[in-house]
């Protein structure tokens, strides 16, 4: 995607965030558990609470520390709403470097953790009680001199070049989606009111749309793709928001679709995403975009890794099962 990118004269700029859920809990108590029932390390909804946050300060601190160390550098760190959940985001940087600062927040996170007996999860829904996990992507091309999504004549600061680049990220969703949601529990997490974007939509700075606008300076005006769970692999989710806004730019699409105002006034009649990995990954598998900016080899295998992680769901027995029908039928 980069360098495809460059041939059209374009730096990519990312800066992600994730949201992750902190269980007092080590890899022997878990086991012991059998999986369910794990423990927060705080407890209530607080979002943006200093209190919670000093709770377990240490902890804080080294994710703060240790991760500016080894060249991870977050920008801000504060508790989301949920029992024990955080919200990082890393300082944004070029493309590959900032998938590279992504993944590897993921691996420290849990390495720190586990030196004060807490146990981060990265799923994007671990309860149906509580808000999901989202990894949400922040993005623009650079010339290398100037931040080319900006234009202070254009609609909402946007240049020409930021509404092709939207109208194809917004054209292209249900395309890219196993890339974005790329396991079965991925798609707990889509659910109207909780936040996860379920819906192609986009809107100037409003957080119930799958694409917000920020139009801010021209430093900073910026999409944030907001679709993504923390469950994504960073470098793919990154190439596909590349593909399809790049794909915008090449065909210079028009923006047509209207942006929603308030909680998703305006998308009533806009179809919401599917509820399963097979019915993305089929979407994803016949894809003319994806072929195009990824190729044949990875459509394909990819879509084979999808299918028989499907598989692999089909046959589970789960906790759901038992408790619906061990007794009753």
């Amino acid at each position: 995607m980069l360098k495809r990118a460059e041939k059209m004269g374009f730096t990519a700029m990312v800066g992600a965030e994730y949201e992750f859920f902190n269980f007092r809990e080590t890899p022997q108590s878990w086991a012991e558990k059998k999986g369910v029932g794990p423990t927060t390390i705080t407890p209530g909804m607080f979002g943006y609470s200093l209190t919670r946050a000093n709770v377990n300060r240490e902890y804080f601190n080294a994710l703060m520390d240790d991760m500016a160390a080894f060249g991870i550098p977050i920008e801000g760190l504060h508790t989301e709403t949920g029992p024990g959940v955080y919200e990082a985001a890393l300082l944004f940087s070029e493309a590959l470097e900032q998938a590279d600062r992504a993944f590897l927040f993921k691996s420290a996170a849990k390495e720190i953790g586990a030196r004060f007996g807490i146990m981060p999860s990265f799923m994007a829904k671990w309860s149906a009680q509580y808000p999901g996990c989202s990894g949400h992507l922040h993005q623009s091309l650079s010339d290398g001199k100037k931040n080319l999504f900006h234009d202070a004549r254009g609609r909402s600061a946007m240049s020409k070049l930021f509404e092709s680049y939207l109208a194809g990220q917004v054209g292209a969703l249900m395309e890219m989606a196993p890339m974005y949601w790329p396991t079965i529990n991925s798609y707990k997490r889509l659910v109207d009111g909780f936040w996860a974007p379920v819906k192609p939509t986009w809107g100037v700075d409003n957080r119930t749309a799958s694409y917000r606008v920020i139009s801010g300076s021209p430093k900073s005006t910026r999409l944030e793709t907001r679709c993504p769970g923390a469950d994504m692999n960073p470098y793919l989710a990154v190439a596909a928001v590349l593909a399809a806004g790049l794909d915008g730019v090449e065909k210079g699409l028009k923006l047509t679709a209207k942006p929603i105002t308030g909680t998703n006034k305006g998308a009533e009649n806009i179809p919401r995403a599917p509820r399963t990995l097979i019915e993305t990954t089929r979407i994803f598998r016949d894809s003319k975009v994806a072929r195009d900016w990824f190729g044949d080899d990875f459509v394909d295998h990819f879509a084979a890794t999808r299918e028989w992680e499907w598989r692999q769901w089909l046959d589970a027995v789960t906790d759901w099962e038992l408790k619906r029908y061990f007794e009753i039928i």
